[in-house]
């Protein structure tokens, strides 16, 4: 399958922090890595420099040669974790469009905690 790697914030990944939509239980999907979207942004928005995505996708525990599925709370800023990877050299990765809305909404198994 490969490596999930979540872009929502710390505490909504933990399930400390309740979910924007109502209706969604809190937390991840099991097995699933903890990245915020904006640790690849510098403070002008623009991508850091790629050693420095490397350290990042690392520190999260990412290998970030190999196959990565990212998602978010909806599909949007999984994106910006998918072109951080592209820019490493990464062209294994997918997007999980419908992310934590569509996980956290069914009955599949969920995880709390920092995963």
């Amino acid at each position: 399958l490969g490596q999930l790697l979540d872009a929502r914030a710390a505490a909504r990944f933990a399930g400390s922090a309740p979910e924007p939509r109502a209706g969604l239980r809190s937390g991840h999907i099991p097995g699933s890595k903890n990245l915020p979207f904006d640790q690849l942004l510098d403070d002008d928005g623009r991508f850091l420099a790629e050693a420095d995505l490397r350290q990042r996708f690392a520190a999260a525990g990412i290998d970030s040669q190999q196959r990565v599925i990212t998602s978010c709370g909806s599909g949007v800023t999984a994106c910006v974790l998918a072109l951080g990877l592209c820019l490493v050299g990464n062209d294994d990765v997918s997007v999980y469009d419908g992310s934590w809305t569509e996980w956290g909404a069914s009955k599949a198994s969920i995880e709390t905690g920092d995963g």
